[in-house]
């Protein structure tokens, strides 16, 4: 098989989402020979490749314009996120950080509970706790089908952190969410003073 017949495939993955060393041997070892190429075809249409082969992980993304570029549509669509979603992608990122701090195994899983009752200290109470449970999993659901967790075959309520988090959730990220935040809490605090009023 030529470079070209390579080449292909290779670009078809990359077009449908995160490329994982662990689900894909052939089409990885066909990035590792092809990288090159790889970058310039996406350099073309307007993408980077984001290639990290300590991880496992490869995708593409909109390349950032230069002032001095031409606009080009968008090819890699951004999607805004929910708050829910939005604070349980921050809180596997610390929890990320903190267990690759410790030095351990490579795979960080956390069980629905764990991240129920963190995402508890941010949200507001509630007395309908089965309400609040099936919003949970709703929320859950959106940051797996993200391809941010994966959950464990056999164990409903046990996910593994995917390793991709730490290239979206990275300190601007983090920092803008920070402001977000800040400001959710002004508006929720103005919000509950104008009902004691």
């Amino acid at each position: 098989m030529n470079e070209d017949d390579r080449l292909g495939p290779i670009l078809v993955n990359l077009f449908q989402g995160v490329l994982y060393r662990e689900n894909a041997a052939a089409p990885w070892q066909a990035l590792l020979d092809l990288q090159a190429r790889v970058r310039d075809y996406c350099t073309v249409i307007g993408l980077e490749l984001i290639f990290d082969e300590a991880e496992g992980y490869a995708y593409l993304r909109q390349r950032p314009r230069s002032p001095e570029e031409a606009d080009m549509p968008r090819l890699v669509q951004r999607r805004p996120l929910s708050f829910p979603v939005s604070l349980i992608l921050v809180l596997l990122r610390k929890k990320l950080a903190e267990f690759d701090a410790t030095g351990g195994d490579t795979q960080l899983v956390v069980s629905r509970e764990d991240i129920a009752e963190q995402m508890r200290l941010f949200l507001p109470d509630t007395a309908n706790e089965a309400r609040m449970l099936d919003r949970m999993e709703t929320h859950l659901n959106k940051v797996v089908e993200l391809g941010f967790l994966r959950r464990l075959r056999g164990q409903d309520s046990q996910y593994e952190v995917r390793r991709i988090l730490k290239a979206f959730v990275d300190a601007q990220w983090l920092d803008d969410f920070d402001k977000r935040l800040d400001a959710y809490a002004s508006h929720a605090a103005a919000a509950a003073g104008e009902d004691n009023a």
